[in-house]
């Protein structure tokens, strides 16, 4: 980490076709080598799959799937003493934004159907409906946080 000061936020473009910055940083996750355009077809055929199956607005479905995945609380490690403890801490907007599309993507990639457009349609679906492995990472780091309320005294 720098010493000096904060990074300035860099400004992200909304997508072209939906004018939605969300979905932009989304795409910018899905991309592997720089391939934009490939990004953008594999998000932009998910999303017309969500559409055709749940007869609903595309990009409403996404945000409802991302604020299904999103993380109130988390654990930090946190060490007092020679002992390591697990500390639960509530997670800033951003962050959980940017867990939430980590999540997903990572539960799209591992799923079973064939190209990537079918599994991340799949996966937006499973989590707009509040179920699938996104939503299970997420009920797993409440249950590790509810856990470990024990040692939220050591908060910093």
């Amino acid at each position: 980490m720098s010493r000096r000061r904060r990074p300035e936020k860099r400004v992200i473009l909304p997508d072209p076709k939906y004018k939605d910055q969300v979905l932009s940083k989304f795409m910018n996750s899905v991309m592997l080598d720089g391939k934009k355009a490939v990004a953008e077809q594999i998000v932009y055929g998910a999303l017309d799959a969500v559409e055709a199956k749940a007869k609903k607005d595309p990009i409403q479905m996404f945000h409802d799937a991302l604020n299904n995945v999103k993380p109130g609380i988390e654990v930090r490690s946190r060490r007092v003493g020679g002992a390591t403890y697990q500390v639960p801490v509530e997670v800033r907007p951003e962050r959980a934004q940017a867990l939430a599309i980590r999540w997903l993507i990572s539960a799209a990639r591992g799923r079973s159907e064939t190209t990537m457009a079918a599994r991340l349609s799949g996966e937006l679906m499973d989590a707009a409906n509040n179920r699938g492995n996104a939503v299970k990472k997420r009920e797993d780091t409440h249950r590790m946080a509810e856990a470990n309320r024990a040692f939220s005294h050591y908060r910093w």
